[in-house]
Parts: structure tokens; C-alpha cells; sequence
């Protein structure tokens, strides 16, 4: 191995959170090697939430396309996927090349390194025969990789995760999806509203199933609306291809075919062989449990999935800039999780925000909840949804939210918001809400908690 670098930082891992810190830490003047064997920018703007949003945007299109003919007159729409599939090729994802990110790391001030990066000593990383010794520490940024079940055969067959159905450029027949979260609910409605016949196949009772029941029901009805057809709380024996067709063996002697298959069932930290044994950690770790600083040991780091405070870009850049602080010796606000907002891009979309009831119940929190609908906007709309609030009955504050509209995730900000702040629920019933607008539909249900 070559004789030791040099600089201030390390980071291992260019997802949008390592890529954040690294070049913040680069602009501001410290010496930063940044280091991935993947594209710069990890899975979001390449296999993730970029070119999902872009076949989410098309599909919502069609969508109101045929509603038309309900609300408007009459209108006739032909699903085409080829502008789909230019837009992520071209627009997206430069045909999955990362030069204009790794050309902005350098611009601000970085050292990028292609390779995989591994701990070998406290404050040492080996990439190849190369190896850099940072000052004040290393920041791990290595986020996961798509997983797959255990199920008999399924490992032998040429199935889809997220990062091949993302390259796609003729859709098939039909399509069988393994897994019932975010990633297969929001790709599944999409490929049905191109004319793909589709199966999601969920072991969990349910779809979505860490949101709210109430949620999923309403996502449910949606997706049988649309044709798709939603089996929950199933066993998957095996799978077989053959003929370029796809088999999944279900119990009861039930089996589903399609042309293709689409595994979403879940997504593997990468934290394996990256040598966390050198600094005191597990090395068999499955998460790397952060301080309210991002540190996980003396003069490491971690922000993104591998932590474990959720899966989202959004929360992987808070993160990042916590690490920034903490590394230039800023003060805080350190890390803070009581408001963490998701969303699933589907139709209607699925907003939430802090604890569900169920979480909330299993914190020993003395737990009050209301629902409601959608309110005049979504009778004007002809719009399904709900609304779920979550409250602490000892504090009068809320600690949870819930929304199934279009707009879902742009209604929970001012349920984040609130939770945030601990705004009393008593102030905000008293508030004036814009008529007759979605997130007005809030007022009658936070009235309700009183």
C-alpha cells in the first residue's frame, strides 16, 4: 500500500447526504477526500426518487385524464412510456452518469476518489492500495441496497428491483409485485396506469403497513378501483421463470403469474466488510445507532439509512448538516426526530408525520386520535382520503398525523409544524382555516380531540 494521505475528513458514501457534507465541508475550508464506488448521488436522483417522480408525474397525467369523461366532457388518452423513459434517461439520470455531480464535489473543493472505502485504523481508510488518514475523523454515508426475501427460486429468476425498473423502455403485459410499501405501491399504480396488469403480493395483513389502518384502506379501495389486484397476509412458496414468464407459488395452491417481476420488499444497510471493527464498532451491526451529533464512535460519523432515523433523502441532508456543524465546530440545533414527515407518492398520496397510534401506544404516551375526511374540498373534488391526527391527551399536543389526499404531503406540514413547535391543539382549533381548501379538513378533526 502506498504511504498515507493526508486530510481533515473522510466521507465514505456520495448518497445526497454524504455528498451535502462532503462539500459543505469542503466550502468551508477543510480538506475532504470523498469517497464511493457507485454514482455520485446514491439511489435518489438515479434509481430512487428522481426518476420515480418522474413516472409517478406521467402516470398522475393519465390518471386525470380519465377523469374527464366523470367530471368535464369526454377525452380519450393513449398510454405511451417511450417520453417516460427519455425524460429519465436524458433529464434524470445523463443515461446513469454521475460527471456533473462529481464535476460540483470537485468545484467545491473536494478530493473525489472512485472505490470502495473501508476502515483499516481509527481515522484510516484504504481504498485500493490507497490510503488516507483524516484529522478529525470519518463521516460513513453508505446507504443500502435493494433486498430480496428468502423465498425458494426467487434468487435464480431475472427479476426487477427499483434500479431496473427505473431503466425501462417498453413495459410488459403484466407485471407481479413482491412487497406492499412505498416503492411497490407507488410503482405498481404507476404501471397499471400505463396498461400493465398488476398483481402486489404484501405477507403483511395489509399495504403500507406501517402507516396508519386507516391509510391503508383507503389506499387499498384506490388501487382495486384502478384494477390492481391487492393480496395481503399471503405466504410465497417459490418462484419460477420459464418461457419468459414469471410463477409465484402462494399457499392454498394459488399461483400468480405475470411477465415480469418487481421485488419491493425491503432494502439491506450496507455496512457489511467496511471494517467498523477497527473503531469499536459491531462489525455485524445492522444500524449504526447516532448520538444527537451523528457520531457514532470517536471521530466517526454516520448519517443516511445506515442510521436507522429513516429512510429519506430528506432526513439523510438534515443529517448531513448536523455532521457539517459538529465538524466545524459549530453550534447547534442538534438532531431531533419527533417530526419526521413522509410520504407515498400514490393516488391519493399518503402524508405522515411523527409517531402513528400504534407507535405512539407502544411509547406509553396517554394516546387520544380523530379521523375525518376530506371535507369540502374533497366533496367538490369527487375525492376520496382521510385524516388521522395523533394527540398526547396529558400534554394537549399533537404527536402524529396522517393524510390520504392528493395532496398528502403537503398537508402534513402544518402538522409538523405543530408537533415541532408543541403549538396546543387548543390554539390550533382556534385557528382560521382558508375555505374551502384540503388542509382545512384538519380543523374539524383537531375540534374533535378537544
Amino acid at each position: 500500500m502506498s504511504d498515507a494521505v493526508e486530510c481533515d475528513v473522510v466521507v465514505i458514501g456520495l448518497g445526497p447526504g454524504g455528498e451535502h457534507a462532503a462539500a459543505s465541508l469542503a466550502k468551508a475550508g477543510l480538506e475532504v477526500v470523498a469517497v464511493d464506488e457507485r454514482l455520485v448521488g446514491g439511489e435518489c436522483p438515479y434509481f430512487g426518487c428522481v426518476p420515480s417522480k418522474m413516472m409517478i408525474t406521467a402516470a398522475r397525467t393519465l390518471q386525470e385524464s380519465a377523469r374527464v369523461n366523470q367530471l368535464a366532457g369526454t377525452a380519450t388518452a393513449t398510454p405511451d412510456w417511450s417520453p417516460v423513459a427519455a425524460r429519465i434517461r436524458d433529464e434524470a439520470t445523463d443515461d446513469w452518469d454521475d460527471q456533473v455531480a462529481v464535476d460540483r464535489l470537485v468545484a467545491a473543493g473536494a478530493t473525489f476518489v472512485r472505490g470502495r472505502g473501508r476502515i483499516t485504523a481509527p481515522r484510516t481508510v484504504a481504498v485500493g492500495e490507497a490510503s488516507y488518514v483524516a484529522r478529525r475523523g470519518i463521516v460513513l454515508n453508505t446507504g443500502t441496497t435493494p433486498s430480496a426475501p428468502p423465498v425458494q427460486g426467487l434468487a435464480d429468476t431475472p427479476y426487477w428491483t427499483n434500479r431496473e425498473i427505473v431503466r425501462a423502455t417498453e413495459l410488459p403485459e403484466s407485471l407481479a409485485v413482491i412487497g406492499g410499501g412505498p416503492i411497490g405501491c407507488e410503482l405498481a399504480q404507476v404501471m397499471a396506469s400505463f396498461g400493465v396488469r398488476v398483481t402486489v403480493i404484501e405477507v403483511a395483513d395489509r399495504i403500507i403497513a406501517p402507516e396508519e389502518p386507516e391509510a391503508s384502506e383507503v389506499l387499498t379501495k384506490a388501487f382495486r378501483d384502478a384494477g390492481i389486484e391487492v393480496l395481503t397476509g399471503v405466504h410465497i412458496d417459490s418462484v419460477t421463470h420459464a418461457d419468459d414468464r414469471f410463477s409465484i407459488a402462494l399457499e392454498e395452491d394459488r399461483t400468480v403469474e405475470a411477465d415480469r417481476l418487481l421485488v419491493a420488499a425491503g432494502r439491506r444497510n450496507n455496512l457489511g466488510d467496511l471494517g467498523l471493527e477497527h473503531v469499536g464498532l459491531d462489525p455485524m451491526a445492522r444500524v449504526l445507532e447516532p448520538d444527537e451529533r451523528m457520531r457514532v464512535a470517536d471521530g466517526v460519523w454516520a448519517i443516511g439509512d445506515i442510521t436507522g432515523k429513516g429512510a429519506f433523502t430528506h432526513v439523510s441532508m438534515y443529517q448531513a448538516d448536523i455532521v457539517v456543524r459538529d465538524l466545524t465546530n459549530s453550534d447547534g440545533p442538534w438532531a431531533d426526530y419527533r417530526a419526521v414527515a413522509r410520504a407515498t407518492f400514490t393516488t391519493p398520496e399518503i402524508g405522515s408525520v411523527g409517531l402513528s397510534e400504534a407507535k405512539a401506544r407502544e411509547q406509553g404516551i396517554d394516546v387520544v386520535v380523530a379521523t375525518g375526511d376530506l371535507g369540502t374540498r374533497g366533496w367538490l373534488a369527487e375525492e376520496p382520503g382521510m385524516v388521522k391526527l395523533v394527540a398526547d391527551r396529558a400534554r394537549g399536543v399533537l404527536v402524529g398525523g396522517c393524510v390520504a389526499a392528493s395532496t398528502g404531503g403537503e398537508i402534513v406540514a402544518l402538522i409538523q409544524t405543530a408537533i415541532q413547535g408543541e403549538v396546543p391543539i387548543a390554539a390550533l382549533a382556534e385557528m382560521h382555516f382558508a375555505y374551502p381548501t384540503y388542509y382545512r379538513s384538519l380543523l374539524p378533526v383537531l375540534r374533535a380531540l378537544l
